[in-house]
């Protein structure tokens, strides 16, 4: 298994490297460096690229976990209870589409310039999105199957356990890859206020200074770590789902 993974890690690296050398020999434009040359660069700078690029996994870690734990029984609790629904949707539905990205200045004034304020952004982000698609996700599941479970008089704990909870499990992880996505699209604005870290702070620093193959490595990092994450929800999902064919 750790030989197909890394098998797929080098053929995703291998070929993200040769659609790159294929645009610098196309472009042939000094805003797109030769890749040995950021390559090069990424080992010059590997132990401050490690800080950026850990930085910038704990906030979307962080990110991920709070909207989960919130995200995910608020959206059964929209699916199960038809009122809540009614009551609640008008609002999520006008704030959903609102660019939460226009509330870091507001994020910093109440909860500082530190991590806090930039986790959050992230996750007012993906929180929204996580919850509509878990009441979509429970209202996919077959009433049959609760209809069943009352028949034989289980408790609502029950029904989530035995029902609710293993039925949900693809949803949840596939509305997790797309909120993985979303975060680290997100950090190149959140980690460009009032931070000495990240790999959004790492891009636009280099930006600033012209300094191509340090950019080029920023983009490359996010990538690497943007696959490690995507490989973590794989092997969970592998856990919690040995039934499942992937």
């Amino acid at each position: 298994m750790r030989l197909s993974k890394l098998a797929n890690f080098l053929l995703g690296m291998i070929s993200f490297i040769l659609f790159w050398y294929f645009l610098f020999l196309v472009t042939n434009n000094p805003s797109i460096p030769h890749p040995f040359a950021s390559l090069k660069k990424a080992w010059d700078i590997k132990n401050i690229l490690f800080l950026h690029t850990g930085a910038s996994f704990l906030r979307i870690f962080i990110s991920l976990i709070l909207a989960s734990l919130i995200s995910v029984p608020l959206g059964i609790l929209l699916a199960r209870f038809e009122k809540v629904n009614r009551l609640f949707s008008p609002l999520i539905y006008f704030l959903y589409p609102l660019p939460k990205v226009a509330f870091l200045p507001i994020f910093m004034i109440f909860f500082g310039l530190g991590n806090t304020s930039k986790i959050l952004l992230i996750f007012s982000i993906i929180s929204l999105q996580l919850l509509l698609s878990i009441r979509d996700g429970v209202n996919q599941i077959p009433k049959t199957y609760y209809q069943v479970m009352k028949d034989y008089h289980s408790s609502y704990l029950q029904e989530l356990r035995y029902v609710t909870f293993p039925a949900l499990i693809p949803t949840l992880f596939s509305s997790l890859r797309v909120s993985v996505a979303i975060s680290l699209a997100s950090l190149f604005f959140a980690e460009n206020y009032a931070t000495t870290y990240g790999l959004g702070y790492l891009i636009m620093g280099a930006w600033t200074k012209m300094d191509y193959e340090e950019l080029f490595v920023g983009i490359l990092a996010i990538a690497v770590l943007g696959f490690f994450i995507f490989t973590l929800l794989d092997e969970l999902e592998k856990r919690l789902m040995p039934y499942h064919s992937f």
